[in-house]
């Protein structure tokens, strides 16, 4: 058998156990642009406090990045290196073609064409770009949820070389999928865009199976799933837990609850999609604020409240410590969330929808509101 390698990556992870960076992006269609401004920022801040040039990328700094449907594109983005910047430039000057409307023969079937949005992904990600590390065009691992509908099963596919399907000689080998395509069946949001059909083995047509958006998953928040992948002992990485050693920066798309009921057919169709993703990314929030150190993070229900450790108590040497220091930045995207914002201007069902690619300009604004809770300080002892 062959054994993983670590490719350009080794220095950096064939090492001993040292301090471990996660970063878990959610999914939301063009919200994604909310969870870039707040990016932006974090960069922004990193490259101060360490003390780095332009050349500095979050990539540099995150062991492990994941992401779901629009999150995808971003970690899958940042895992190449790419700045958050870029990443900005891409939705903006791709956003509108990427929600190219399907044609009205298509009507029924789903909203949108994908023929775009697979074009772009392919020109930005590379046609040929596999997720074998030994490419050397991964700055970091990257971890991508879809949904199998062939078996009902979510999917989550990362380039963890020591990954049970990772293992070069399978023919079914995870590392050998098109990261583009991957890309493209995490983004395939039911009644939005058409399933991405994959054969896994070139060689066995049975292993063919049909992709829908991970949003559709419990994981369009995908933090959680992050963390037991880096650390359970059966994905092989088994990095150390504790406050010190870990920590998992969460990053959301916009809390957007649809109100009232379902009204007719087209509307419960395109409402579907954001419901799933808002119930699975509340569950996946508090499981990581139960589990570890919330350091920062918003009220989550009148009953729980934010679940948030003061510094005082974080620093206090006789509690039980947890496995891991967690923040969370997100933004209610309700009208109240927006006026209190100081952007009244902005009309909630607006900028609640994921295909709001005509109010673009108004995300950014929510964007770069939301991205005023980024504190450095929230990071303790991992800067």
């Amino acid at each position: 058998m062959k054994q993983p390698t670590w490719g350009t990556l080794a220095s950096r992870y064939a090492t001993e156990q040292r301090q471990r960076k996660l970063l878990a992006l959610d999914g939301g269609g063009i919200r994604g642009m909310i969870t870039l401004e707040i990016l932006l920022e974090l960069e922004k801040q990193l490259k101060q406090e360490l003390k780095k040039g332009d050349d500095f990328r979050l990539a540099d700094y995150f062991d492990y990045i994941a992401g779901t449907s629009t999150g995808a594109i971003i970690a899958a983005g940042l895992s190449l290196g790419m700045s958050v910047q870029k990443l900005i430039d891409f939705y903006v000057a791709k956003g509108e073609a990427m929600f190219d409307k399907a044609f009205l023969a298509n009507w029924g079937h789903n909203f949108y064409n994908d023929k775009n949005l697979t074009k772009e992904l392919k020109t930005t990600f590379g046609s040929g770009t596999d997720l074998f590390l030994t490419n050397g065009e991964f700055k970091s691992l990257l971890l991508v949820v879809t949904m199998n509908r062939s078996t009902d099963s979510p999917w989550p596919i990362t380039n963890n070389p020591f990954a049970k399907y990772n293992e070069p000689n399978r023919p079914d080998c995870n590392l050998k999928i098109k990261l583009y395509q991957l890309v493209r069946a995490s983004t395939a949001a039911p009644a939005y865009f058409p399933p991405e059909t994959l054969q896994w083995d070139p060689d066995d047509p049975e292993k063919t199976f049909v992709f829908v958006d991970g949003g559709v998953t419990p994981y369009n928040n995908p933090a959680f799933l992050l963390l037991k992948m880096a650390t359970h002992p059966a994905y092989k990485l088994e990095w150390k837990t504790g406050e010190d050693k870990l920590l998992l920066v969460s990053v959301g798309t916009g809390a957007s609850p649809t109100p009232g009921v379902y009204g007719n057919f087209i509307n419960t169709l395109k409402s579907l999609p954001d419901n799933l993703m808002y119930a699975s990314q509340v569950d996946q929030d508090i499981n990581c604020r139960t589990f570890g150190c919330c350091a920062y993070g918003a009220p989550i229900d009148r009953e729980l409240g934010d679940l948030v450790l003061p510094e005082d108590a974080i620093a206090d040497p006789k509690r039980p410590k947890r496995l891991f220091r967690y923040i969370r930045y997100n933004v209610d995207l309700s009208q109240e969330g927006l006026d209190d914002l100081e952007l009244p201007h902005i009309k909630s069902q607006d900028v609640r929808q994921l295909d709001s690619i005509k109010f673009l300009p108004q995300l950014r604004q929510v964007g770069k509101a939301a991205a005023k809770q980024v504190e450095i300080s929230h990071l303790g002892p991992f800067v």
